[in-house]
């Protein structure tokens, strides 16, 4: 999708699109005030925000430990800790087809699953036991959004670290094909995530830790949906390196040097795909002082 450097006046008028029965858990609500997009445009979101019908390829990959903790944005936090020295990263790409009252848009969370505030970080049983645990989420370190107002909300909003790309996101019946590139230049990221697999629902509640104006946010994050599941336990014993026939590819430019500064093994340790879930974000419910 190419993007998207239109900021409209109005809301889009789309409430039809939300009937689902997982939107009726949650009381929309505005901010005290509203959002500043421009100098002549402000909207009053409604809030959580609510994602229908979107596609969602999730790739889970061992990255260096040490390497995942250099990103880190403040000690607070540290990332989960995995077999030999390692940690994750996981790419989200999403097609959001209907979003409450914003034109459609894809976005990638390039995101590493985190433990904060000195919680307990044992290797592989951390992440088992992921959100049970309040002081479990993950820190997005990179964002790519098609949408100018979309980058505006989450820098804004969250202090998330969007740029507006292109990200295409295509399906061939057997993957889901993800590329983004900055200014028409040739992708910085590739990733092919099988669209078949073992059956799985989840119904997940997550934090979202992110950083704004020095403090350290925790938002929630949850979604709904059946998943196709392929996963690799044996990558939990055994390290590969990046080549070229792997289905993520890096390229070239900075955001590619900082991918590539986490040391991403070739082999996934786990891929999910959904046609279709339904999804909400909400604004942050506690800000950590620093």
């Amino acid at each position: 999708m190419d993007t998207n450097l239109k900021i409209t006046e109005q809301l889009l008028p789309n409430e039809d699109k939300f009937n689902n029965d997982f939107f009726k858990r949650f009381d929309l609500r505005h901010r005290d005030t509203p959002l500043e997009l421009n100098n002549s445009v402000a909207k009053n979101y409604r809030f959580p925000t609510f994602y229908a019908d979107t596609s969602c390829a999730i790739a889970i990959f061992h990255c260096d430990y040490q390497a995942a903790k250099a990103m880190m944005p403040d000690p607070s936090m540290e990332p989960v800790k995995m077999t030999k020295g390692r940690s994750l990263v996981i790419f989200s790409c999403y097609e959001y087809r209907h979003v409450m009252n914003v034109a459609p848009y894809n976005e990638i969370a390039m995101t590493i699953p985190v433990i904060t505030d000195g919680g307990m970080n044992i290797p592989v049983l951390s992440m088992l036991l992921g959100d049970k645990s309040k002081k479990f989420g993950y820190y997005v370190f990179n964002m790519p959004v098609t949408s100018l107002e979309n980058r505006i909300r989450g820098r804004k909003l969250w202090g998330l670290p969007k740029d507006t790309e292109q990200v295409d996101i295509e399906q061939d019946g057997q993957f889901s094909t993800i590329k983004t590139s900055v200014n028409s230049e040739e992708p910085y990221f590739e990733l092919k995530v099988p669209m078949n697999g073992s059956s799985q629902n989840f119904d997940v509640k997550s934090n979202l830790f992110s950083m704004l104006d020095n403090n350290r946010l925790t938002s929630t994050t949850q979604f709904k949906g059946q998943f196709s599941i392929n996963k690799n336990i044996a990558s939990l014993l055994k390290k590969t390196t990046l080549n070229s026939t792997d289905t993520i590819k890096i390229g070239q430019g900075p955001k590619a040097e900082q991918l590539r500064a986490l040391k991403i093994e070739g082999q996934a340790f786990q891929f999910r795909y959904s046609p279709s879930i339904n999804a909400c974000f909400d604004l942050a419910h506690e800000k950590v002082e620093k």
